[in-house]
Formats: C-alpha cells, sequence, structure tokens
C-alpha cells in the first residue's frame, strides 16, 4: 500500500515539474522576444507548445516571432492558426492583415457580402462564448416555451409565443456559429507556402508534356482540394492541388506548403 502511495506522488510530482518547465519554457520564450533574441524565441516556443500543447497565444508570439526573422510564410501560418483556434483575437488578425500587405501574391477577395458580415460576427466572441451563448439562447428559449404553455395571461402568452419564434432564429444561428468556430482548428483545408519560391505547375511533378509552371511566393494562402503519391520523385513524393482561386487549380509539393 505505501509503495503504491509513493509512486502516486512521485508521479504527481512529474507531472507538476514538467508544466512548470513548460511555462518556464514560455516565460524564457518572451524574454527572448524582449531582448530582441527572436531566433532563440522561435525556438522557446516550439519547445513550449510541445511540452504543454498549443494556445492560440502561443502560436501569436510565435507569429510574432517569425515576422521579426523575415520568415512571412510561417508568419501568415501562425497567425491563422490562433485566428482558428479564437477567431476572435484581434491583435492576431490585426497583424496578419498587415503582414499580408507585404506577401507578393495576392489572391482576388471572392467572399460575398453575407458572408463577410457572417465572417464578422463570428469573429466578435471566441467558440466557448458561442457555446455558452448557445446555451443561454437554448433556456430562454425554453423559458418562452413554458410561458406560453403555462401562463394564465393572454399578453404574457404572446410574449411567450412570438418572443418563442424570435428566439428559435437566434438559437439556430448561434448554434451554427458555436459550431463552425469550434471545428476551425481540425479544418486543415487550407495551407500556407512557407518557402520563398514555390514552383507550382498544371500537372503534379511536371509529368504532362507542355506543363506550365506558376511562381506562387511566400506567405500565400491556397485550399487543397486533392493528393497524389508519385514514387519517383524522391525531393517530394507526396503533390497537393490546390486552388489559387475559384477557376485555377495546380499542383504543389507538399514540401513547399504546410496545413494550417
Amino acid at each position: 500500500m505505501t509503495r503504491h502511495i509513493i509512486i502516486s506522488v512521485v508521479a504527481i510530482f512529474a507531472c507538476l515539474m514538467a508544466r512548470a518547465e513548460a511555462m518556464t519554457l514560455a516565460q524564457q520564450a518572451d524574454s527572448a522576444y524582449n531582448n530582441n533574441d527572436y531566433y532563440a524565441a522561435v525556438g522557446l516556443y516550439h519547445q513550449a507548445m510541445n511540452k504543454e500543447g498549443s494556445s492560440a497565444q502561443l502560436y501569436y508570439n510565435l507569429a510574432n516571432s517569425y515576422y521579426r526573422i523575415g520568415k512571412l510564410g510561417k508568419s501568415v501560418l501562425y497567425y491563422n492558426r490562433a485566428l482558428a483556434i479564437d477567431p476572435s483575437m484581434d491583435d492576431a488578425r490585426a497583424n496578419l492583415e498587415f503582414v499580408n500587405k507585404q506577401i507578393i501574391d495576392k489572391p482576388d477577395d471572392e467572399s460575398t457580402f453575407l458572408g463577410s458580415v457572417h465572417r464578422s460576427i463570428m469573429r466578435v466572441m471566441s467558440p466557448d462564448a458561442w457555446a455558452w451563448t448557445t446555451f443561454g439562447l437554448f433556456v430562454l428559449l425554453l423559458a418562452a416555451a413554458a410561458l406560453y404553455i403555462f401562463s394564465g395571461s393572454i399578453a404574457l402568452r404572446k410574449l411567450g409565443f412570438f418572443g418563442g419564434f424570435v428566439l428559435v432564429v437566434f438559437f439556430v444561428y448561434a448554434l451554427v456559429i458555436a459550431a463552425q468556430a469550434s471545428s476551425l482548428p481540425y479544418d486543415h483545408s487550407r495551407a500556407v507556402v512557407v518557402t520563398p519560391t514555390s514552383n507550382f505547375s498544371t500537372s503534379p511533378g511536371n509529368r504532362e508534356e507542355g506543363s506550365k509552371i506558376i511562381p506562387v511566393h511566400e506567405g500565400t494562402v491556397v485550399e487543397i482540394v486533392d493528393s497524389i503519391t508519385l514514387p519517383d520523385q524522391s525531393a517530394s513524393p507526396l503533390w497537393y492541388e490546390v486552388k489559387i482561386n475559384s477557376s485555377t487549380r495546380v499542383w504543389a509539393r507538399s514540401t513547399d506548403l504546410e496545413k494550417i
């Protein structure tokens, strides 16, 4: 019995020490960044994430560090990862917009007005906050239903009836936003070019005669739609078919991209 207690205490102590070390790594990374030692900060932030897991704040700090050493592609990548975890992170969005102005290739904005409004609403709160908002609206909806069913006052029953209709609309929309926001960290359909220049091709591995080469520069965000493995391509056997815009699909080496 005593042996089991000692083993449990040692295990708990080891877990606490591991977490304390991870926190120390993040603090050391912050210190390195504040001392303009950005290369050290990059390494320490990666170590911190390996120890304690990723977070929006760590991604944001890492993106800042990559920008300071001139790695625009990596900077875009980690700002996007931070926003995937917390779409309401205004600092990450502002910095991403600033970096995007320095990217050579600027795809056209093909989003619709309603789509832009929807994304703006989703950015108002974090995924957890949207989940709690959805729960709160559901409780209010139940209260409105109870008011309509059990109230003896006609005025209150009307309030419950029409208020319930309004709450249903808000509840369903909030539920959609909460679901979309919570799924963002697991959506790896987009990727960022992280090499200075990547030669995209109209055929994987430039196999087809007359294949065209399209140079795409660091920091460009693309959408992955398909993939293929070419065993004879030793340098990069895996190729992604990507969308640059709604009308252009090309192939890119997986080694030139990192998924968001």
